[in-house]
């Protein structure tokens, strides 16, 4: 019930962040008419447009987005038909026809259904619905957490109601806001006889707002005249809430059982059947699978714990694969550009995987198992019973103990000996972190999850603003300069020359990169304390003179210190435009 309210405070919320001023125009411009039939409509197209936008981002695929792109294009010539309809609506005819012809006559059966007692509901229900295409990509922390929860957690009644409570709450704030408008547009009507003139001034208006939209203004001098900022009085009652935000899990997790206690029966192995897809193997079932001892890896391609992890998976796979032993990873993404099969694929040919991968783009199997960490372990007897799990990585001998209790159980008796954790080849990512020197935790850059966040102004969400950093960082704050647009997973340059700075603590820095839209490579130079990145302390993908590149969607390593290890201000300079960067992760 918290978060139901939560949600409908936030949607009432909107109506004070500066995304909603693009579309008042449209909104008011029927605000003089009568409610039921006029304004009623144009709300409840709003509210299920944005239901519908909002729940395909819960999805996160890339096609929604540029679906979302192209929608918000058609809801742009719409509007303009609207807006050049209000202005004259005899002169729309010979404009764009048939368009304006098409949007003049709605208006005018509109016009004329409200003066003659009914109709036009169907007209305000368009309009409502084209003017949710250009409010619904809105979004402040309330939303991200709605739109990240349901994500993880799939379409369910529950999402469901929180997305209809955040739609009520937005339709609440408008349906006052109209009210409130409506009553003085009735009184200047019916003293000053100023029909026409307000006609007139709203459809200039919404023709600006139709401009300014396709300019990309109402995200960057909109957001710059915004006196109040709405994501701190939304995160404000987040923190208010106990329990409103998902905790973060920690680094590692006792796997289930101690030694020499009897493994626990944990449930049974769910269905494999909603992987979208396979790597190395045809797709694998439950029922193939009975009498081997399985071994259930969630992983994500540029998640550091998970490459950590990832050598001893192997060693497992390799050492038992002729001991009955089948280690299925399941890759689930974190982030969009982790659902593109293409990026896996590659991902897995350079990590070297052999064995099955299962395709978890819809997050099925993530939610069968109830899961909720990268990396996780789950190892599943000869019988499909759950026996134990590890959530995140470490205890490699004990999980490694649990597997060969599992193989005895099934029959095996001539095992070859366990491996020895520390013999293990780790190299670059995958070595493990000096946990003794780690001060800095994951941080995210898209403005859902983001923290510590310390440029003046604060961050301006899914708007191109000009950024400048602090001089000093107090530890694991961290900031940008230069133009970025920053969206709910991602910041994203606009122009060359942008920076991300970040004061931390620990041995190594990585960052979560991908090259922009067109695909080009971004070029990129790394300072450490405001210096040049010396050659002993540059990461795997630095050169000697701290240089990079980026050019895949991936987890890059900038840092590997190895000398003493203590507080220092990362900078990372882009010599390109079009770099998104997503997360740090620190080692």
């Amino acid at each position: 019930m918290l978060l139901l309210l939560l949600a409908y405070l936030g949607g009432v919320l909107t109506l004070l962040s500066p995304c909603i001023l693009p579309v008042l125009p449209f909104v008011f411009a029927r605000a003089d008419r009568p409610f039921l039939r006029s304004t009623l409509p144009l709300l409840t197209g709003m509210a299920l447009t944005f239901t519908v936008v909002a729940s395909l981002a819960a999805v996160g695929s890339q096609w929604v987005a540029q679906a979302n792109q192209i929608g918000r294009w058609v809801a742009l010539v719409l509007m303009a038909v609207f807006a050049i309809a209000l202005l004259w609506p005899t002169l729309a005819d010979h404009l764009l026809a048939p368009f304006q012809r098409i949007g003049a006559r709605l208006s005018a059966r509109a016009d004329a259904a409200d003066a003659a007692g009914r109709g036009g509901a169907w007209t305000s229900l368009l309009i409502g619905i084209a003017t949710g295409l250009l409010w619904a990509p809105c979004a402040g922390p309330i939303l991200g957490l709605v739109l990240t929860g349901a994500a993880l957690n799939g379409a369910s009644a529950g999402t469901s109601s929180l997305l209809l409570a955040y739609a009520l709450g937005a339709v609440t704030a408008l349906a006052l806001a109209v009210w409130v408008g409506g009553r003085v547009f009735r009184a200047l009507q019916a003293r000053l006889g100023l029909g026409n003139v307000l006609r007139r001034v709203l459809g200039v208006a919404a023709l600006l707002a139709v401009v300014a939209i396709g300019l990309g203004w109402d995200t960057g001098l909109l957001t710059r005249l915004s006196a109040v900022s709405t994501a701190r009085i939304e995160q404000g009652l987040l923190d208010a809430v106990p329990d409103a935000q998902p905790a973060a899990p920690p680094m590692m997790m006792m796997a289930a059982g101690q030694a020499g206690a009897p493994l626990p029966v944990e449930g049974t192995l769910p269905s494999l059947s909603g992987a979208t897809g396979w790597l190395n193997s045809p797709p694998l079932s439950r029922e193939q699978l009975r009498g081997k001892v399985v071994l259930i890896d969630f992983w994500t391609y540029s998640c550091i714990n998970c490459l950590r992890a990832m050598p001893f998976v192997h060693e497992w796979a390799q050492r038992y694969r002729d001991h009955g032993l089948v280690v299925v990873g399941v890759h689930t993404p974190e982030f969009a550009f982790e659902r593109d099969p293409r990026n896996v694929m590659k991902a897995v040919q350079q990590l070297k995987v052999g064995y099955p991968v299962a395709l978890d783009n819809q997050y099925a199997i993530w939610r069968a198992f109830n899961n909720r960490y990268w990396p996780a372990h789950y190892f599943i007897d000869a019988q499909g019973n759950i026996r134990g799990h590890q959530f995140g990585e470490g205890n490699y001998a004990h999980s490694e103990q649990v597997i060969r209790r599992l193989l005895v159980e099934a029959g095996q008796t001539d095992l070859p000996p366990p491996a020895d954790p520390a013999a293990a080849d780790l190299q670059g990512v995958a070595t493990q972190a000096d946990m003794g020197n780690l001060r800095s935790p994951e941080t995210y850059l898209g403005h859902a999850r983001a923290e510590q966040f310390a440029s003046p102004g604060g961050q301006r969400a899914d708007a191109v603003f000009g950024y400048t950093l602090p001089s000093t960082l107090a530890l694991n704050q961290w900031g940008l300069s230069g133009q970025w647009r920053v969206n709910d997973e991602a910041a994203q340059l606009q122009q060359a020359g942008g920076r991300i700075a970040f004061q931390f603590h620990a041995r190594d820095l990585h960052l979560v990169l991908a090259p922009g839209e067109d695909g080009k490579p971004v070029r990129f130079r790394v300072l450490l304390d405001g210096k040049p990145l010396p050659a002993a302390d540059a990461g795997a993908d630095v050169a000697a003179d701290g240089t990079g590149t980026v050019n895949e969607h991936r987890l890059y390593q900038l840092i590997r210190q190895r000398g003493t290890i203590g507080p220092h201000r990362f900078e990372i300079e882009f010599l390109d435009a079009g770099v998104q960067a997503y997360a740090f992760t620190f080692g």
